[in-house]
């Protein structure tokens, strides 16, 4: 009936989507790639052949990504894989600390042995050599620390290094040896008034071979000594050889040094140099020496304490900024070849003046650590005992002599004024 007829549609089968190869399936195993399935297709490429792509990062996220992974260390296995491991707590809390240690208010009371471990991090990261934020962090070490920071500095030609970190050179505390020779320093320096300050009356080595010294630099250099004593009351060595300036008058100024046991003052510009050796003899006690003494060979002066390499990183930094171009360098030398530039003589190092020193004579002067080492005999003690004690009341008086002359020399006005500084 058609009324009630219905159209009737053929069925319809679903078939299922036939997908692509997904190609071949690799499994790593054992550090290799094994095939277990498919048959190789053919290469897919996933851009167009003139495709091509930069990579750009700016400073934001490359400081994230080494913050992401400096907590980590990575290695490798036998087999090949990247292998990580987080870091401890405290290396990564030390590696903060020393990333901000110019930001720590003190170090006063906190560990040493922890303290030296922060002060590796922080010079392993350069961070004592910026200008401003390194001297601030140095100074938290030194305050806290003193000698452990640095107990022995030599700085031999080094007048650009003096120049260039002033202010941290002087933020050394409890020195105990210093070897400023061949700097050329002259008497005005802001670093020799710096050695009459209480921060450095540890020190008990002092070399200030040719820095063109004169009688008004020792003056100012001993004033605190002779008269308020302090300064450099605990000096033992003290070389100020090859300053030609020096003469009598300023060796008078050295009397006031009664601990010292080595005193070098050769190539100075002493006119009458037996007065001068029977004075230093008499009052000093330091006997002439015939040959060269060891304590002014320079060998066993170094940097010595945590900042060692810091200080190297000064001397490096200085070295790079006076480094001379490749190319100008090379012009230079053409220059001189034809004849076109006069050839500029060096500067005279140590050496030259060292030389020159041998010639014009020795004068070093040391203290015996052990007098009368051929005892006499027996008999012969009572008489020694005898001339001990009439030395020892000639040099009483030779001092009550000398201290009176002083209270017209030392108490001048220049004096007075340099004190007034302290």
């Amino acid at each position: 009936m058609a009324g009630n007829s219905k159209t009737s549609h053929p069925p319809q089968i679903l078939q299922p989507e036939r997908h692509q190869d997904a190609g071949p399936v690799y499994v790593r195993e054992g550090g290799r790639l094994h095939l277990v399935s498919g048959v190789k297709a053919a290469p897919f490429r996933l851009f167009s052949r003139g495709f091509s792509v930069e990579l750009c990062m700016n400073g934001e996220d490359d400081r994230a990504r080494r913050q992401r992974t400096e907590h980590f260390i990575f290695t490798y296995t036998r087999e090949g894989n990247l292998r990580y491991s987080a870091k401890s707590l405290f290396s990564l809390a030390l590696g903060y600390i020393s990333d901000n240690v110019d930001r720590v208010d003190s170090l006063i009371g906190f560990p040493e042995q922890i303290a030296e471990k922060l002060f590796s991090a922080a010079e392993a990261r350069q961070k004592f050599t910026e200008p401003v934020t390194g001297l601030r962090a140095l100074q938290k070490f030194t305050e806290a620390y003193g000698s452990l920071v640095l107990r022995s500095l030599c700085l031999r030609n080094g007048y650009l290094v003096i120049s260039e970190k002033l202010e941290e050179i002087k933020s050394f505390r409890e020195l105990t040896c210093l070897d400023l020779s061949c700097c050329k320093l002259g008497d005005e320096h802001e670093l020799l008034e710096h050695l009459t300050k209480e921060a450095l009356s540890s020190v008990k080595q002092l070399l200030l071979k040719d820095n063109s010294l004169s009688d008004a630099g020792l003056r100012r250099m001993t004033a605190p000594v002779r008269v308020l004593k302090k300064g450099l009351e605990n000096l033992l060595v003290l070389d100020l050889s090859c300053n030609p300036k020096i003469t009598d008058v300023g060796i008078g100024y050295l009397l006031s040094f009664k601990k010292l046991n080595c005193l070098d003052i050769s190539g100075t510009g002493l006119k009458d140099i037996n007065a001068v050796t029977k004075r230093i003899q008499t009052q000093l006690g330091l006997v002439h020496s015939k040959v060269p003494l060891k304590a002014f060979d320079h060998s066993n002066c170094r940097t010595e304490g945590w900042a060692e390499q810091t200080v190297l990183q000064w001397e490096q930094a200085v070295m790079e900024a006076i480094k001379p171009q490749d190319n100008l360098r090379s012009r230079t030398s053409a220059l001189r070849f034809y004849g076109k530039t006069h050839r500029i003589d060096e500067v005279v190092r140590c050496k030259l003046v060292e030389a020159e020193t041998k010639t014009c004579g020795n004068l070093q002067f040391y203290k015996e650590k052990v007098q009368n080492c051929h005892l006499p005999l027996k008999k012969e003690v009572a008489g020694s005992h005898e001339l001990k004690n009439n030395k020892k009341r000639a040099l009483a008086e030779q001092e009550r002599e000398r201290t009176s002359k002083q209270k017209h020399l030392c108490l001048t006005v220049e004096d007075w004024d340099l004190l007034n500084t302290y």
